[in-house]
This record gives C-alpha cells, sequence and structure tokens, in this order.
C-alpha cells in the first residue's frame, strides 16, 4: 500500500470532504483498502473510481445512476444523456432569467435610484414578468423568423443606446395603445387619428434606426396576423396593442400617404 493515501490525503487533495468519501462507501459506489488496523487507503484503482464518479457528478448524474453505470447495469445512455441535457437547458434558463433580474436592478442602483428591500423584490417581480413576456414573444417569433434572422434582431438590438429604458419604451407602447383603443371608432383621416399615427411612428424610430429592411418587412408580416397569434392559449404576448389598433395605424398611415 506504499502508493496510497489515506483519506485525509485523498479529501486535501480532490476537495471531496472525508464524511462524502465515507457516504459514497455506503452506497457502494467506492471500496477503499484496508490496512491491519481497518484504517481506509485508497490506492490507483480507487483513485480512478473515485475520478469517474466525480466526472459524472459533475455531468449533472445522480448517485443512482452513477451506481447503475459503474455497475454495468442496463441503462439507456442516450436517454439518459437527453434527460440530463435538459435539466441543464432548464437550469441555464434560470440561471440567465436570475442575471437579468439582477443586471436590471445594478443599473438602477448605478442611476442613484433609492432601493430598500421592498423596492427590491418588486423590481424582481416586474422583472419575472418581462422575462414571461419574452419567453411568449420567442414562441411567436419563431413562426415568422429564421434563427439568423433572430440572431439579426439580437445584434440589432445591441446597437441600442446603452441608457435604453426597455422597461420605459415597452409602458410608452402601453400607453399610446390604449388611447387609441379607447378613441375607436375614428376616422383614419382625421386631425386626431393622423396625430396617433405620428406620435406611433415617433415611438417606432429607435426600431427603424437599427433595422433593415427585411427586418422591418418581417415584423409588418408577423403583426398583420396578430389577430391570429394573439388568440392563441399559452402564445400571447403583449405589444401593448390589438390587431385592431394595429389595423387603424395601417388605415392612418395609408391615408397620410394618399393625402401626400
Amino acid at each position: 500500500m506504499d502508493d496510497s493515501l489515506d483519506i485525509a490525503d485523498v479529501a486535501r487533495r480532490t476537495g471531496i470532504s472525508a464524511r462524502a468519501l465515507r457516504f459514497y462507501e455506503a452506497r457502494g459506489l467506492l471500496a477503499p483498502l484496508r490496512t491491519q488496523s481497518g484504517r481506509r487507503r485508497y490506492g490507483p484503482a480507487e483513485l480512478a473510481r473515485l475520478h469517474q464518479i466525480l466526472t459524472l457528478k459533475r455531468a449533472g448524474l445522480t448517485l443512482a445512476q452513477v451506481q447503475r453505470l459503474l455497475a454495468r447495469r442496463a441503462l439507456d445512455l442516450g436517454q439518459l444523456i437527453d434527460a440530463q441535457l435538459s435539466v441543464l437547458d432548464e437550469q441555464a434558463a434560470a440561471i440567465a432569467r436570475a442575471r437579468r433580474l439582477l443586471a436590471d436592478t445594478r443599473s438602477r442602483v448605478e442611476r442613484s435610484e433609492p432601493l430598500d428591500i421592498a423596492t427590491f423584490c418588486s423590481l424582481i417581480e416586474q422583472g419575472e414578468q418581462l422575462v414571461s413576456q419574452q419567453e411568449q414573444w420567442d414562441k411567436v417569433t419563431s413562426r415568422y423568423f429564421t434563427d439568423t434572422e433572430k440572431a439579426q434582431f439580437a445584434q440589432a438590438a445591441g446597437t441600442m443606446p446603452a441608457d435604453f429604458d426597455q422597461q420605459a419604451y415597452a409602458a410608452k407602447w402601453q400607453d399610446i395603445g390604449a388611447r387609441i383603443k379607447a378613441a375607436l371608432p375614428l376616422d383614419p383621416a382625421s386631425d386626431q387619428a393622423q396625430a396617433f399615427y405620428a406620435e406611433w411612428c415617433e415611438l417606432l424610430a429607435p426600431f427603424n434606426a437599427v433595422a433593415t429592411p427585411a427586418m422591418k418587412a418581417g415584423v409588418q408580416r408577423m403583426y398583420e396576423d396578430m389577430g391570429n397569434w394573439q388568440e392563441q392559449a399559452g402564445a400571447r404576448p403583449d405589444p401593448g396593442f390589438d390587431a385592431e389598433v394595429f389595423q387603424f395605424i395601417q388605415a392612418a398611415g395609408r391615408a397620410r400617404h394618399a393625402a401626400g
């Protein structure tokens, strides 16, 4: 046993506690050698086995799954990997959501906005709502844009000014959408309608500044079909206005161009 290590040495070299090593032994995953006095010793084979256990655990496998693999019992490895990838995808999404929430809160702190625990919790709740909206938007946009086109949108969004406030921008769409809805029915050529149209175009300016013609055409197609996707359960992102409001704005735009 000259080339073996005692449990304290293994714990120090691997970062695994002696308690965890004893637990692995109790589960039948690890079988250390024993001295005449009963002290545990770990030779090359035992250390290699421990390395396998730790590697599989880092991949997200449970101890029961690790035990079955190491015991060479029947196990659909492909199915197991797919299941673990699904779990990791969910964890990655949760981490990404948490990062977005904290980043938004940090930006408010950097702007010297007052922030107590109640406000912090409120910001988290608002952020969670925004994340839910984003997930719903992803479902809708996948019907109208390819992954490449969606990547182009993301790249364009990265060129927005650093002080661009997405929440405030969304609130402006909610406001104009509600005011137009309350004013309908309305003659698209009327002064009030044209004032709404001008305000709408002003709100579109940040998007138009970074969007390509293809991006604008794609968004136009998506909103022309919004009567369909807004009614589908489980896919109801709220852009701040409904199909009726969008159709009115299109009519007001046609009236503007017809008038020269």
